[in-house]
Order: C-alpha cells, then structure tokens, then sequence
C-alpha cells in the first residue's frame, strides 16, 4: 500500500514559492457559475487530491489550470510571477499536463504516433524510433510488465491499455518539462492492481519534484497519496483538508453527503434469494468448447470480476449477442462512453429514451425483422415525461433535456446511460463498469436503484474494476486469461478472495 507519509512534506519552510496560485477565480456560462472564488495554491512535488460531486466544479477548474478556458474572475500566478494572458501554449511552458478521463488519443493512429501529437519536437528520420523509445520507458517506470510494444494501433487496444498510454504520454519529458500532471480519474478504467502501480508512480515523480492532481471518485485512492485535499462543491471550495485530516469520511462530510453507516453490509440481501430463484436463471457458456458457464438466476446481481482485461467485457458482449438472438429484453450500460455508449450528436433526451423507444416498438409490433422494431409513430409526450422522471430520479444535472449530450460532464453522461436501461423495458441489463466517473453519492443511489429493481425481478450482471463494488452482488465469477477461476457467494467475497482468485492459475470453476 502507498502511504503518503512516506513521501514527507513536499514544502518544507523556506520553500521555492507555490508552482501554480490561483486567486478569486471565477468561470459563468450563461447563467451557470461553474466557478466563484477559488483560491489554491499548487507546490512543486506535491499530490493534491480534487474531490467533489459530479457538477462541483473540478473538471472546470481543470480547464482552467490547462489554459482551455480563460477565467472570467481572478488570477493566476506562475513561480510567483503573475501571467496577463495564460492560454494552452502558457500551461505547456509552465510543464502543465494533463490526463483526461475522456481519453485524449487518435485511435486511426499507434503509440509511437500518438505520442509524437503531444510531443511534436519529436521529428527528424529516427522520431519514430525515439518516440517508441520514449514511451516504453515511461511505460515500464509507472506499469511494469504492461506489455505493449509501442507500434499498436490505439483502436485496437482495452480502454485499460489506451488510458495507460495516455498516463505514460503526459509524464514523458522529451524537451520541455514536466512540473505538474493533472489525472482526471486516472484509475476510473484500471484495475486494482494496476491502479496501484500508478499511485505508487505518483509517489516516485512527487519526490523528482513533480506535482500532481489527483481527481477520483475512488476517495481510498485520494486517502492514500494525497498530502492535501481539496473539496469542490458547487464551484466553490467547500474545505482543503491537510495530510493529517485526511480520511474518507472527513472528505464526504466535506463534500456535503451524509454517511449512511455499514453502507456496504446493508446491501447484501438475506442470503438463500439466488437459491429460490435458481429454477428460473439465465444459463450461458462462453468461449471455445464453452469452457466458461455463467448461470444468472432472475433478480440477482451478478459480478465479474479479476485483473482488468483478463475476458469480462467480452463475456458481456457474447452474453449480450445470446440474448439478443433469444429474443431477451436486454439492455447495455457501455463502459466506454464515447465509443460504446453515447450517440454525441443527439441531444441527452434523446440518448436517453432510444432504448424505450425500442422495447415500445417491440411490444407493437413482433416481426423479427430489424425494420419492423421501427415505430411509426413517436409519442413525444411520452418521452418527454419519461426523460423528465429518469433525469430527476438519477439526478442528471448540468444542462436542460435537449441540450447536446456533450455538454453534461462525463459523469453526468454515464448517468444518462444508466437512465437509458433502466428506463427501458429490458428485464436483463449487463453493465460494464457503469460507475466509472461517477461521485460517491450518486454510486449510492445507483446501488439502490440497482437492489431495487432486482428485488422487482430484473437480473443484473455488473463488471466493475472497483473491488468494494463486489459487496453489492449475490454472486461474483473472477476471471482471469478470459475463463473463471472461481465463483464466490456474497459471504465469501472478500478483497482476499477475489485478489487470490484474479492472479490464480487458470483452472475449472469448482461451483
């Protein structure tokens, strides 16, 4: 585990003056104030944790420290020299970076290439050779054994594999230097393992001088490494908690969220449900030879788990296509919004109501033809009241109904696309790492509209890379090499068992 007391105090007295100050700054669109007043100082070697409910303000801020948006209030102070003017090309020159949780790489274009984009001094007859160079040294200091070459192609990469070429790009110095790597969610589409190899990386650039920001829902990970903790509420700061008042519950209380003791325990339902419930189950096996069977008896919650990338996404797809070809009411929470889940040029009403839509087609019309699932006849009404009462029980905020999907932040997207299943008339919905980017108190709430329309019949099955998120599901299958090495019962799933399970041989499931 990464502790940041053993990096000690980055700003000892007589310090060089803060890397980045900002004073009184303030951003509106429109009527929105998505900023008022924030005052932070950034110090050379430090990590700072950013935390606060989707819509607080931290993505923003961002846009600000990287030059993206220009303050309509306030100031901005570089090594204590104040800067007139500080647009993207004045963040590069103070070493400013930054990892987005929506991925930033040119998928038509491989590693090597990619990096050559941020870092365009790379040029000259051997660039190609230098940039992959580059970028598998910086792969291999912050994820050993990551395994990539530097000639693939982004496209074809897990999103586990692009965000780690993106993290590895941002920390590579090739001229210019790097002061300070902003990680929005860096962690959001890693596993637990491999999320560890960073944050034992920020450790290592923090005593090389490197600041960082760090903004994740995942506060354990804030709680580990952060030496202070900003927290964001409606654009302002709400509290900046020293190293020392660094705790989970000290940042939700900051945050404005009321604790709801042994949250996790509570969700578990009483256990002997999944063995009433057997003779009525969804039956699949998987992979070549059907090695890997999945059983998902009706209104229980089942998990996938293990190492990122070891199979669960393709377990769902697979399941996903078996379901469809039966003629299942089947709904999909995409993981990778961008390519996968939202349709970015539709306004977020319509990104939420397609999929009702289509099971309201279907109850009109039976043919098995793709066209006939069309409805002729659109009840706007309808839709429009349907988005009205999903927008409001989840909580989507940021923008009206028919403004573009775009325009909500990611989190308030992935809402979107949680709202876009449950509201249909889908009695099976496979969820790939739904809650990636989404604030703690909205993960509560999904868990509990989860448990609730479970209890209502629907049957979920729910890859996550966030170990705690496995105390929610009756049943959770670990896989690893893209078979189960093990099911375990919810009494059985423990942080122990499933890291025995996700780095076990691969082996039979023993049921």
């Amino acid at each position: 585990m990464v502790d940041a007391h053993a990096f000690g105090e980055p700003h000892p007295s007589g310090a060089p003056p803060a890397l980045i100050s900002l004073a009184g700054i303030g951003k509106t669109f429109g009527r929105v104030k998505a900023l008022a007043d924030v005052h932070f100082d950034i110090r050379p070697g430090e990590c700072v944790g950013i935390a606060g409910h989707n819509g607080a303000g931290k993505s923003t801020l961002m846009a600000v420290l990287t030059g993206v948006f220009q303050p309509d209030e306030g100031s901005i102070t570089i090594a204590g020299r104040p800067v007139s003017a500080y647009d993207p090309n004045a963040a590069r020159d103070a070493g400013v970076r930054c990892v987005f949780q929506e991925l930033s790489l040119c998928a038509n274009l491989s590693v090597a290439e990619n990096m050559s984009i941020l870092h365009p001094e790379l040029r000259g007859h051997d660039w190609r050779r230098r940039a992959t160079r580059l970028m598998l040294e910086q792969l291999d200091a912050i994820f050993p054994g990551h395994g990539l070459k530097g000639h693939e192609l982004i496209a074809d990469l897990t999103l586990t594999k692009r965000q780690m070429v993106e993290i590895a790009r941002a920390f590579t110095v090739v001229s210019d230097p790097v002061k300070l790597v902003i990680l929005d969610e860096p962690t959001s589409s890693l596993d637990a393992h491999t999320a560890a190899q960073l944050l034992a990386f920020v450790g290592k650039a923090g005593a090389s001088g490197i600041a960082t920001i760090l903004i994740s829902h995942m506060l354990g990970e804030i709680v580990r490494v952060a030496h202070r903790v900003l927290v964001m509420r409606d654009g302002r700061v709400a509290a900046v908690l020293p190293r020392e008042a660094i705790a989970h519950d000290a940042i939700v209380a900051a945050m404005g969220q009321e604790l709801d003791a042994g949250v996790v325990q509570a969700t578990r339902r009483e256990s002997g449900r999944g063995e009433a419930l057997a003779t009525d189950a969804y039956h699949w096996t998987l992979g070549p030879g059907g090695r890997t069977r999945i059983d998902a008896p009706r209104g229980e919650i089942i998990g996938f788990a293990g190492l990122a990338g070891q199979g669960q996404s393709e377990a769902l797809l697979a399941i996903y296509e078996a379901a469809t070809n039966a003629r299942e009411r089947v709904a999909f929470v995409a993981g990778d919004r961008p390519r996968d889940g939202i349709f970015p040029l539709w306004s977020i009403a319509q990104n939420l109501d397609i999929r009702w839509l289509l099971g309201g087609a279907r109850k009109r019309n039976t043919s098995a033809r793709p066209f006939g699932l069309i409805p002729r006849v659109i009840d706007r009404r309808a839709a429009g009241a349907l988005t009205t009462t999903w927008t409001e029980r989840i909580g989507i905020r940021g923008a009206s109904s028919g403004a573009g999907i775009l325009s909500l932040s990611g989190g308030n997207q992935q809402k979107v696309l949680f709202a876009r299943a449950l509201a249909s008339d889908a009695q099976l919905i496979l969820m790939d790492d739904p809650t990636r980017g989404v604030d703690i108190g909205t993960k509560r709430e999904l868990y509990r509209l989860i448990r609730e329309e479970a209890a209502h019949g629907r049957t979920f099955i729910w890859y996550t890379t966030e170990n705690d998120e496995f105390a929610h599901c009756d049943r959770t299958y670990v896989f690893r090499a893209a078979r189960v090495t093990r099911l375990l019962h919810a009494h059985e799933c423990n942080e122990q068992s499933l890291l025995a399970a996700s780095f076990a041989d691969v082996e039979e499931i023993a049921a």
